[in-house]
Parts: structure tokens; sequence; C-alpha cells
């Protein structure tokens, strides 16, 4: 199965269902539709139709890592961030990280491979996933991210980032 959401029924929840809580949380949110995106690559080649002219935008890579210890962490970085999982785990005090399993992901996030997203912390949160957020986010005026699936992105501002984390009673540790 892919992770488009034309599959989001077998979530544990779906895209629709996200973004239906947060219209009910009343977060602003700007949504967009497009070719399923695996890649930062395939991100790239669709960003510029939807991105605000001027906007300082934090565009993200997400990655779903283990520890040794064999806690899960999802860390949201800028999409063109160089990442050496070696350093960035000695930097968190993790020890040496390593790629979950698709299994795992969806088990954990509660997404698949390609849709990965600080919103699946909707899922993560009730799997004691830790989450780690690039600090550029901080000064972003927008952050762009998947809804659970990788054929549409929205657009938050960095306010409603932070209150829909809230919501959701996650914990954000800058990197």
């Amino acid at each position: 199965m892919d992770a488009s959401s034309a599959y989001q029924d077998s979530l544990p929840v779906s895209s629709y269902a996200l973004l239906a809580q947060l219209d009910d949380w009343g977060i602003d949110y700007r949504l967009h539709e497009h070719v399923p995106l695996r890649t930062v690559e395939d991100a790239k080649g669709v960003e510029d139709a939807f991105m605000a002219e001027g906007e300082a935008a934090l565009r993200l890579k997400n990655l779903y890592l283990r520890d040794k210890k064999k806690r899960n962490h999802l860390i949201s970085l800028e999409q063109d961030r160089d990442v050496d999982l070696k350093a960035l785990g000695a930097e968190l005090g993790l020890g040496n990280l390593s790629f979950g399993s698709a299994d795992r992901l969806l088990e954990k996030l509660g997404v698949r491979p390609g849709a990965v997203t600080p919103l699946a912390m909707i899922n993560g949160r009730d799997h004691n996933v830790r989450f780690y957020m690039d600090k550029a986010a901080q000064n972003a005026d927008s952050i762009y991210m998947h809804p659970l699936v990788n054929d549409r992105t929205i657009g938050l501002s960095r306010d409603a980032f932070l209150a829909v984390m809230d919501r959701l009673g996650v914990e954000i540790q800058w990197v």
C-alpha cells in the first residue's frame, strides 16, 4: 500500500479526521493537493506551486528513528539540512540511531513511508515517541508538512504549529 490519501482509511487516524480535528480546534492551515511525494527531491518539484513569495518557510524532512534502547524518535528537520545519524545521536545523547521499519512506523506513528510528518504525533504521543524539531521552526513564518498522507501538504503558521503540538500534549525538543 502506498502513502497517498487513497489508502487513508487504513490508517489509525485518517487525513480527513486530522484536518477535521484542526478545524474543530480553530487552527488555520492551507491545504494543497499534489502528486504523491516520497522524497525531498519529489517535494522540491511541486512546492513552488504553493509557497508564498517572500515568506520565511520551513519545509521538512522527517526521520523515524530508533536508538539502541529501542526508544522511538521522530525528528523533523529543514529539508536541506545534512544529517549524519551518528553525530545526531551523539548530539541528542541517544547513542547510535537507525531507521525504524515500515511496520513499526505504521504501528507507532500511524503513517507509511513517504508520509512521515510532525502531525503523526497524533498517534506517536500514545506510543512514547519522542519528538524533535529543527530550531529553524522558531523563526519560520510557515511550516509545511504532510497531513498523514503524501499527496497533500498543509502550511501552518509557526504559532498554529505550536498550538497543534500543545493540543496534542507533545513536548518539542529543539535541535
